[in-house]
C-alpha cells in the first residue's frame, strides 16, 4: 500500500485521480449534506492498493477501483 495524501471532505479532490473516481466523492458529499452533524472537520484519505486508488472518508466510506476498472462504494468499520 502506498500513501497519498488526505483532504478536508467538501473541498478539492487531489488532481491525480479520475475523473470517475471524483465523481463518486462528490455523489457521498452530496449525501453528506442530508445528515445533521457537522461533517466540515471530516477528511478523506486516499492511499493506493495495487496502484488503485483507495479513498476513505473519517466515517468509513470508502471507494475502491477494483483491476477491472469497476468504481464501487462501501461502508467500513
Amino acid at each position: 500500500m502506498q500513501l497519498g495524501t488526505r483532504w478536508r471532505a467538501h473541498s478539492p479532490a487531489p488532481s491525480s485521480l479520475s475523473q470517475d473516481v471524483v465523481s463518486h466523492i462528490l455523489e457521498v458529499e452530496k449525501d453528506l449534506q442530508g445528515l445533521t452533524q457537522d461533517t466540515t472537520t471530516w477528511f478523506w484519505t486516499l492511499t493506493y492498493l495495487e496502484n488503485r486508488p483507495v479513498v476513505q472518508l473519517d466515517d468509513g466510506t470508502t471507494i475502491r477501483v477494483s483491476p477491472d476498472g469497476e468504481i464501487t462504494i462501501s461502508q467500513e468499520g
